[in-house]
């Protein structure tokens, strides 16, 4: 499922935008700063307003230029003792600083030269004179205002904990429709009854029938219930409220169900709307499970939606729609008629939704002429949207790595290898014994499933450290299996074995490489004595796993059945194992000269594909072998 570009959506309707830097109030942060700094600078300005630029002398070189006939007049402040005198021969000031009065003799001095002396007494202006007196005043009450302002926000913010933090996308902006959702039809067609209720609501009561109040969209990870959910608020041209589960838990008691309120009667406000919430398993997990008693807040939050989703009118144009890839953790209560009474399966995209979903992936990049989308699909099954993208974008990555103009085949097939195998461990350095035990280890693999008439094609093996494993077998299935018979089961688990059975035919001892191997062959057969009913001794009977611990739904219960039966369950394993063993190494004793050639082309190119690999046993059948029944050394 994929999204084809979609720009990220405007902010809601009704709401204005958060702006950086900017409080809950009318006033910028910065604006108080802002009047800081200009109340320093006018005070500062005042200050330096009286204050003279000219040349400063001594009171003795005043005196001096006084003898010498060169002062014109002067001007003496009486507050400050300043002197500012003007000389004959031009229009320049020049300032000192006198005594508190004249002397006999310098008034003497002054009037046989016939200096003008002006007595001057200089005030500062109000603002200068106002300003010592209250600036500290104004800085007190603007500190007190400014505690007063913090307090209100956040107060502001605690009185409004309570409210939904659902984010709302409108009609009236460029939305996601069914148009960028590749593949999945049978989910559209399913859902498309809700886009006709939401578009026409009084043709569905004229008629009497009920609409679904709630869809619950159910599928693994990566499916694009999201997306769908996004779709169906763009079809519709209604108002959309979008909320995960876990904006409903706050550390504050009752805040999860003020919430649920508060989302509702948004929601209520519009009319018609959609209300989704994403990974709803987080707030609608069974109640009283667990260690936790009744009230615990998520238990709270949750009869609170199942509270508000029962005061629903048949037509009054909201619908619910829910996403969880966990089902079977939800409350009953969640899940009755009247609540979420619809399921829609969002399954792993088939074969023709692969095609469709890689199709909408690379519509933007280059691609090369040799790329051949149905190849792609065919050799990702499995995979689902998510996984799609990272695929297309990883053969994309690829591609700039080696200075590609284009994407290439090549490109995803080495996209393909890393996300289904890992990344190759090149640093990795094996020894000769290692890498040798590998090969055959990889070829016993390789060639249980090329010679098996059941197993999957045999896509290519190599031994080329990647992940975490030393070498890697990867087989690519011809059809999309829904069912697996047991025959298909059986030849997998000889695949399975078949590393393991080809160290000892050749090495006549077993290794730790064969641990993950012998792990996925006991699970597999104990499924298929306990869940699948291919035990002739167990008979039809099924136990499965036991229910998640932390639900608290088995905390306290014990297995459901007896311990005969568990030996008897015991033994079944066991005894598959050991006859698919035996199998195992019946093909690969007959098969010994194919085995030797695999392990000997693995040595020499670290991988083989699976056509080569057929090559190599029809020849090893042709004739015999030379070196066929000792070892390979390695190279």
């Amino acid at each position: 499922m994929s999204e084809n570009g979609s720009t990220p959506p405007p902010p809601p309707e009704g709401r204005n935008p958060k702006i950086p830097g900017k409080s809950d109030g009318s006033w910028p942060r910065w604006s108080a700063w802002i009047v800081v700094g200009l109340i320093i600078t006018l005070f500062v300005a005042s200050m330096n307003l009286n204050q003279d630029t000219s040349e400063e002398k001594t009171y003795t070189e005043f005196l001096e230029q006084v003898r010498k006939d060169e002062v014109k007049s002067l001007e003496f402040d009486n507050r400050d003792y300043d002197i500012v005198y003007t000389l004959r021969d031009g229009d320049e000031e020049v300032r000192t600083v006198g005594l508190r009065d004249f002397s006999e003799a310098d008034r003497a001095l002054f009037i046989e030269h016939k200096v003008d002396l002006k007595p001057v007494t200089n005030t500062p202006g109000l603002l200068a004179s106002l300003l010592p007196i209250f600036l500290p005043f104004m800085i007190v009450i603007g500190f007190f205002w400014w505690m007063a302002k913090r307090q209100q926000s956040q107060m502001g913010g605690i009185m409004s904990i309570g409210r939904s933090k659902a984010k709302t996308y409108s009609s009236e902006r460029p939305g996601t429709t069914f148009s960028d959702v590749a593949g999945y039809a049978n989910v559209k067609k399913e859902i498309t009854e809700v886009i006709d209720f939401l578009k026409d609501p009084s043709k569905f009561a004229e008629v009497g029938a009920r609409i679904p109040k709630g869809v619950l969209l159910v599928g693994p990870p990566g499916t694009g219930k999201t997306l769908i959910a996004r779709a169906v608020a763009g079809e519709a041209g209604v108002p959309f409220l979008s909320v995960t589960g876990s904006d409903f838990m706050e550390m504050f008691v009752g805040v999860g169900a003020s919430r649920v309120r508060d989302l509702f009667n948004e929601a209520r406000k519009m009319g018609r709307a959609i209300i989704f919430i994403d990974e709803i398993d987080s707030i609608g997990r069974k109640r009283g499970a667990g260690m936790g008693g009744g009230h615990d807040e998520r238990e709270q939050t949750l009869n609170q939606m199942l509270a508000e989703m029962d005061g629903f009118e048949a037509t009054v144009g909201i619908v619910m729609i829910a996403a969880t890839n966990r089902p079977d953790i939800l409350d009953p209560a969640l899940l009755r008629p009247g609540r979420f009474d619809r399921q829609v399966v969002v399954p792993l995209p088939e074969l023709n939704d692969r095609k469709e979903i890689l199709n909408v992936h690379i519509k933007h990049k280059r691609m090369s002429d040799d790329v051949d989308v149905d190849v792609i699909a065919r050799g990702t099954p499995g995979m689902s949207g998510a996984d799609l993208a990272n695929l297309v974008n990883e053969a994309a990555l690829f591609a700039v790595r080696g200075g590609a103009k284009e994407v290439s085949a090549a490109h995803f097939d080495q996209a393909r290898d890393r996300v289904l195998m890992g990344v190759k461990r090149d640093s990795m350095v094996l020894s000769p014994q290692e890498r040798e035990a590998v090969a055959y280890h990889e070829a016993g693999h390789a060639l249980c499933a090329a010679v098996l008439p059941n197993a999957d094609p045999l896509h290519k093996v190599t031994i080329i450290p990647s992940g975490m494993a030393l070498g890697v077998t990867m087989q690519l299935p011809e059809i999309e299996r829904h069912i697996y018979r047991r025959d298909y089961i059986e030849d997998r688990l000889i695949v399975m074995l078949g590393g393991r059975m080809a160290e000892e035919l050749v090495f006549q001892m077993g290794s730790t490489g064969a641990s993950d191997d012998l792990m996925k062959a006991t699970e597999t057969a104990t499924k298929m004595v306990k869940e699948w009913g291919m035990s002739t001794k167990v008979g039809p009977m099924a136990w499965g796993g036991s229910g998640q611990v932390f639900l608290g739904d088995s905390l306290m219960e014990g297995r459901e059945y007896s311990d005969e039966t568990a030996r008897v369950i015991d033994e079944e394993i066991q005894a598959i194992l050991l006859k698919m063993e035996d199998r195992c190494r019946s093909v690969l004793t007959e098969n010994r000269s194919a085995l030797d050639l695999v392990a000997r082309n693995l040595l020499e190119h670290e991988t083989v594909d699976g056509k080569e690999v057929d090559r190599l046993i029809e020849l090893s059948r042709s004739g015999p072998v030379v070196g066929s029944t000792e070892p390979v050394p390695a190279s």
